[in-house]
């Protein structure tokens, strides 16, 4: 079934652009291409389901957990729900980790001593933990968790986030500008922006892992939403802890077993999409190695 999910999956991504966020059910082929697939992935998981309802059979996995949740009332959740549910938290971690790893070994592969830095860590921990990869290994991964941060900080895989305002209330900004915000409008909080603010981010262009390192920590400058990848407050994403895992995991093995270089320039941003991947295809070649 990989194959073919993999394949239908990639269709919805390829529908992912700005124009469908603000007009999402325009007719084009993309998203023709989306809701055919969509119908169908839908159709995979929903068998499954069945499946594994009829037989009476339990696996323990994601997928079973939604089948087995029940809301505050007692109700179970439909087979709709949980279908639905399941292609967002697919869509959710792929996408969004697949762009950030991208972005990461790009910045890495195009900066030698940043390279070297991040070498050079996985070198102590080879030689303090032996080649094993765990959770209280990554954790010690410092170096190439503020790596993956600064590619995030310049490329969030989210250009916008939005809240909608359910109380009024009153800002101010740091020129003395009062701006009063009425209930019930939208705001949008540009991350491509903020990021970029020369008062918290001390040469904003620049990639430099070291800003959220200790004695700097720009992130926390402008106080808990100066830093806004993983969108922020009581709505922030769920999965930003994994995310950081996960993304370590992909690089700690890479840089343990490769030795890579960046062959294509520089990758520029895809600002058709709504997620900023890079643009066209980033080229690289490896050579097998192992750290020792």
């Amino acid at each position: 079934m990989l194959d073919e999910f993999y394949t239908l999956f990639h269709e919805i991504e390829n529908s992912l652009s700005l124009i469908n966020f603000f007009l999402p059910y325009i007719p084009i082929p993309a998203n023709r291409r989306r809701d055919a697939a969509r119908i169908k992935l839908k159709e995979i998981l929903s068998e499954t389901v069945r499946s594994r309802k009829r037989y009476n059979q339990v696996e323990e996995d994601a997928l079973q957990n939604l089948i087995d949740s029940k809301y505050k009332d007692g109700r179970s959740i439909s087979e709709d729900e949980v279908t639905g549910l399941m292609i967002g938290l697919i869509f959710a971690g792929e996408h969004t980790n697949s762009l950030s790893s991208a972005w990461t070994g790009s910045y890495l592969l195009n900066d030698a001593k940043c390279l070297m830095t991040a070498i050079e860590e996985q070198k102590k921990i080879i030689k303090k933990f032996g080649r094993r990869i765990d959770y209280h290994v990554l954790l010690e991964m410092y170096t190439l968790d503020r790596c993956i941060k600064e590619a995030l900080r310049l490329h969030p895989t989210a250009p916008m986030l939005l809240r909608k305002v359910h109380k009024h209330f009153t800002v101010w900004t740091k020129e003395g500008h009062e701006y009063e915000i009425p209930a019930g409008h939208t705001i949008v909080s540009p991350t491509v922006l903020n990021h970029y603010i020369p008062y918290i981010y001390k040469d904003p262009e620049v990639y430099d892992p070291e800003r959220f390192g200790p004695g700097r920590e720009e992130d926390k400058v402008g106080g808990k939403f100066s830093y806004t990848s993983f969108s922020g407050g009581r709505h922030a994403c769920p999965g930003e802890a994994y995310g950081y895992m996960q993304m370590k995991v992909i690089w700690s093995y890479l840089l343990r077993n490769y030795e890579l270089k960046l062959l294509s320039p520089f990758p520029k941003e895809e600002w058709r999409k709504f997620a900023l991947k890079p643009q066209g295809k980033v080229m690289v070649s490896y050579k097998i190695r192992q750290l020792a």
